[in-house]
């Protein structure tokens, strides 16, 4: 056994290499899609090159050049950009291994939707993330491949299936965050599998003095494109984790739905605007909208509805914070405290405490979302919290609103 103390700086850690890997990936990809999309044609360009783009940084001028194929003679030194997506998604995978499997009771495995065994989750988590990049990668080399638009709905609606199926055996947080993953994977598997292999061969065939095939320019760009449209919806699914009003809520498929559509659209526009071809304002328009629909789902979706609406605002505020406060301490304490006993816990998560009845008061509000409007902690219910305890605190809640009117 590790000490708990070591456990939670590995995590930190992980957590950090992987949020420094995604923002370089993700950086380096937004700066060449704008790139791409802003090269101009101009007068007096090299043979072969179809653009180029002057930018300014940091005090100097640069001049960008395309080859549409490969200038006539190859630089001895060529920058192939590859290492962001690949350790991003090493230090995704062990990250996922490390919070998610080992220990899967807390943050995978809810007995209210599936009673797995701790070894199930990986099996079942792993083994739904490689048949996915199966399924893409057929999809794309499938005739529907040659259709981009129609490809695109057909992937919208293997996603939404993919995360229906991640629903029913784990808890909501860890649906979203296996959706996500998914989804990453697809992602820096076509710039292991696909787009880097492919750019090797075109360089290998103009080395040997041949024409590359043109197939080859035309599957890297479909699935750089792809890359493109997904980056914003997994931004959000991986951030989604801390924010439990989203995943909690029965309707989540529709969410994750709704947040792939604002994500697209936004990258979209941008798209649009880095190319010349003006600026479709209209797509903020549809991201807003999606993402207010997504707000009103997770409110009207929310496990906790009941809880609030049995909850009496007439009870007399101090015997229902003394009841509420028994009900906390009973459930919660044991990790939200100052020395918390629970195993593999060595501080009270988030400094939040809730070992006397003033850190009670205190976290009123982070315990009304948390506990009573998305029943996301206990993690999975992991100390079996009743519904008559959770209408305690939501009791309580109300007569604190009451008598603060």
């Amino acid at each position: 056994m590790i000490d708990p103390q070591i456990s939670e700086w590995i995590s930190q850690i992980l957590r950090w290499t992987h949020v420094i890997t995604a923002i370089a990936w993700i950086g380096s990809s937004f700066y060449f899609i704008h790139l791409d999309l802003s090269l101009k044609k101009r007068e007096g360009l090299p043979e072969g090159v179809g653009g180029e783009a002057w930018q300014v940084h940091g005090g100097g001028f640069y001049n960008m050049r395309k080859y549409l194929v490969a200038p006539p003679e190859l630089p001895k030194e060529l920058t192939w950009f590859k290492w962001e997506s690949y350790s991003t998604w090493i230090s995704g995978f062990f990250l996922i291994v490390w919070v998610y499997y080992l220990q899967a009771d807390l943050y995978t495995i809810d007995p209210a939707v599936r009673a797995l065994a701790p070894w199930q989750a990986p099996a079942i988590g792993i083994g739904g993330i490689l048949v996915s990049w199966l399924v893409y990668e057929g999809l794309c080399r499938s005739p529907l491949g040659k259709n981009g638009l129609v490809l695109g709905f057909v992937l919208f609606a293997y996603i939404l299936l993919a995360a229906f199926a991640f629903t029913q055996v784990f808890n909501g947080r860890a649906a979203f965050l296996h959706t996500g993953a998914m989804i990453a994977t697809w992602m820096s598997a076509s710039v292991f599998f696909v787009i880097i292999p492919n750019q090797k061969k075109v360089v290998s065939t103009l080395l040997a003095g041949g024409s590359p095939d043109p197939r080859l320019g035309q599957e890297a760009k479909l699935r750089s494109t792809h890359n493109n449209y997904l980056t914003l919806p997994v931004i959000f699914l991986m951030l989604s984790n801390h924010y439990p009003l989203a995943w909690s809520s029965r309707y989540a498929v529709g969410i994750i739905g709704l947040i792939l559509i604002a994500g697209a659209v936004i990258r979209h526009f941008f798209n649009s605007q880095h190319a010349g071809k003006g600026s479709p304002w209209w797509t903020w328009g549809i991201a807003a909208a999606s993402i207010a629909l997504a707000i009103w789902l997770s409110i009207i979706g929310k496990p906790g509805s009941e809880t609030v609406a049995d909850a009496s605002a007439a009870a007399e505020p101090a015997a229902a914070f003394e009841e509420a406060t028994l009900a906390i301490q009973s459930r919660c304490s044991m990790c939200h405290a100052a020395a918390p006993v629970w195993e593999g816990i060595p501080v009270a998560p988030k400094g939040v405490r809730l070992d006397t009845p003033e850190e009670i008061a205190r976290h009123a509000e982070p315990i009304r979302i948390q506990a009573v409007l998305t029943h996301a902690m206990p993690p999975n219910n992991i100390t079996e919290m009743t519904p008559d305890e959770r209408k305690a605190v939501a009791t309580w809640l109300a007569s604190r609103e009451t008598a603060t009117r």
